[in-house]
């Protein structure tokens, strides 16, 4: 079984990107389970038809811990997917962060990890700035990290952090760097960017998913690329983001950069400007 996570600054599109990812796996045959680890709910809407699931956090304060059992917080979508999402505390209490760390716990005490699984999915909202968001990569629970990002400054950043809170747990949680996910925003030589981003990470830029309408089509359809247009020209970028994430073997501690090595960077390729 395979444990990945997805990270990427918020509003990059790791839950659309995780979404049609996984849909494209469970076409190939996988076993899925995906992990909702964003207080708003939504990593597994598309998989789902548009339901607004039930929340690990709003069944534990509705039913509390002893009356919850696996099929009150995990529903069956698209190509067989097991879908769960964490939720959040109530607006303006608490850390929604602890939605991850109680989430993945009953998990596990249902028996949700089956042996069977092919893989489990964490969609993880925005940057490493909390220990709940962090989980994953701190205990292990994820093994593979990818991240989402765009050739943009904020993006390049808030990937460049993960990466520093995946060097900082490397040893004791056994997360790596998988490689960059690249959901493109059509930026001036943003291929050549990321590419040489990666590189400069030790890592790898695993897939450029071009911006394509159809994307935002699907959403508003309430559902993935793959289930609404099979056959159009995005849903093969995801199938060929599958498998090349299915066939991975390049797992490292990232390299991380300094905010004056990133920009120098972006200078370099003409994105930013001297000052």
């Amino acid at each position: 079984m395979r444990q990945v996570a997805i990270y990427g600054k918020g509003g990059i599109g790791k839950s659309t990107t995780t979404q049609n990812l996984t849909s494209a796996l469970g076409e190939m045959g996988k076993k899925i389970m995906v992990v909702g680890c964003d207080p708003k709910a939504d990593s597994t809407r598309m998989l789902l038809g548009g339901l607004a699931q039930q929340t690990v956090l709003d069944t534990l304060r509705e039913e509390g811990e002893e009356g919850v059992e696996l099929d009150d917080v995990m529903k069956s979508g698209v190509h067989g997917i097991s879908c769960v999402e964490s939720g959040g505390p109530e607006p303006g209490v608490g850390c929604a962060g602890r939605g991850i760390i109680t989430s993945i716990n009953m998990l596990e005490n249902l028996g949700a990890y089956e042996e069977d699984l092919d893989y489990v999915f964490y969609d993880v909202l925005g940057d490493v700035v909390c220990g709940g968001f962090a989980m994953p990569i701190r205990e292990g629970k994820a093994q593979e990290i990818y991240i989402v990002a765009s050739g943009e400054l904020m993006a390049m950043y808030a990937a460049n952090n993960i990466c520093k809170g995946i060097k900082k747990y490397a040893d004791s949680g056994g997360a790596r760097l998988a490689g960059i996910i690249c959901n493109s925003r059509n930026v001036d030589g943003e291929l050549e960017l990321l590419t040489a981003f990666a590189s400069r990470l030790g890592s790898q830029l695993i897939h450029f998913v071009p911006r394509d309408n159809v994307v935002q089509r699907a959403e508003i359809n309430k559902k993935t690329v793959i289930v609404y247009e099979p056959e159009c020209a995005q849903a093969e970028e995801y199938r060929i983001l599958a498998g090349k994430i299915d066939g991975n073997e390049m797992f490292v501690i990232p390299n991380t950069m300094t905010q004056d090595e990133l920009e120098k960077m972006m200078m370099e390729f003409g994105i930013l400007e001297a000052a």
